[in-house]
């Protein structure tokens, strides 16, 4: 378990820092905490940065670079226009560097503040392997290949596939739901003009589509107008899970999770046992989190040295 390899063959470990950067942990711990102290949204908006920075070049602190010149970074692309709070990166890192400059990747640096905000909203803790490298590479036309809210089940099984990713890992993973908010155009689909016979997806619950009917409305709708992922959206729980057997989940690949027998099965699991689901959701973290890409340890999170 010390090392764990990864496709291109260089391993992470857990000691990585040990010697190097012995304070690593601590100082993104506090910064951490000093963040969400301020906005309870920070989890929610750190633990999906880290899941799409991962999916793209694997976890190589892409999603941290800015747009410059010509070229349009990762974090401008559609997916990731409403991902923020990458202050609480910049700001770890400035602590990170001061203490030990040029050792710790902004890419290991998000790793660990996903890890420590998850544990903030109440969730499980793990050892988050280390050692990763940052991209020099971040472009916006790559985000396309992000799994979308509207996916059907074959469509989230291949993305993750294709990232060395099990159906078990997709489940788990997709239990970071249970934190944060969507905005309507995550969900529009399924509540105007769903099919040709149904406005409104008939798997959605009534009494959901008709609330998220009036928050989303087509016309002369809010600008930030959305949802709550779940009623308890800073809690790390397993609340999503039981709200997909309900038919009251936001997302269409949400509730593809029913739509294959081996996945509603993981999905009853855990709605059943939150234990469960903690311990899936760290095994797939930690195996997500492992997905390697990158070629230095930037100085600045939002520019290439």
């Amino acid at each position: 378990m010390q090392n764990i390899e990864s496709t291109l063959g260089y391993a992470l470990g857990l000691n990585y820092y040990d010697k190097t950067c012995p304070n690593v942990e601590s100082i993104i711990a506090t910064a951490m905490k000093n963040a969400v102290a301020k906005d309870k949204t920070v989890p929610a908006a750190l633990l999906r940065m880290h899941f799409h920075d991962c999916f793209i070049r694997g976890c190589d602190g892409s999603v941290l670079l800015d747009s410059v010149g010509s070229n349009t970074a990762e974090k401008d692309g559609p997916p990731n226009v409403s991902l923020h709070a990458f202050y609480a990166i910049e700001s770890a890192k400035k602590q990170v560097e001061s203490s030990c400059p040029g050792i710790v990747s902004c890419a290991d640096i998000l790793a660990l503040a996903a890890r420590d905000v998850v544990v903030l909203s109440g969730g499980p803790t793990w050892d988050v392997p280390k050692g990763r490298l940052d991209g020099r590479t971040s472009q916006a036309a790559e985000t396309k290949s992000l799994p979308a809210p509207t996916f059907n089940f074959s469509q989230l099984q291949q993305s993750f596939s294709q990232r060395g990713l099990s159906t078990e890992d997709l489940v788990a993973l997709s239990g970071g739901h249970t934190l944060g908010f969507s905005h309507c155009s995550s969900f529009e689909n399924r509540i105007h003009n769903f099919s040709s016979t149904n406005d409104v997806d008939p798997s959605m619950h009534p009494g959901l589509a008709s609330s998220l009917k009036s928050i989303c409305p087509i016309n002369n709708r809010p600008r930030n107008a959305g949802s709550n992922m779940d009623p308890s959206p800073a809690t790390f729980d397993n609340t999503y899970y039981k709200l997909i057997l309900q038919g009251k989940s936001l997302f269409s690949s949400d509730q593809a999770l029913l739509t294959s027998p081996k996945t509603k099965s993981l999905v009853s699991k855990f709605s059943s046992s939150q234990d469960a689901f903690y311990k899936a959701f760290v095994k797939s973290m930690i195996k997500m989190s492992s997905i390697n890409g990158g070629q230095e340890i930037r100085k600045d999170c939002r520019v290439v040295n």
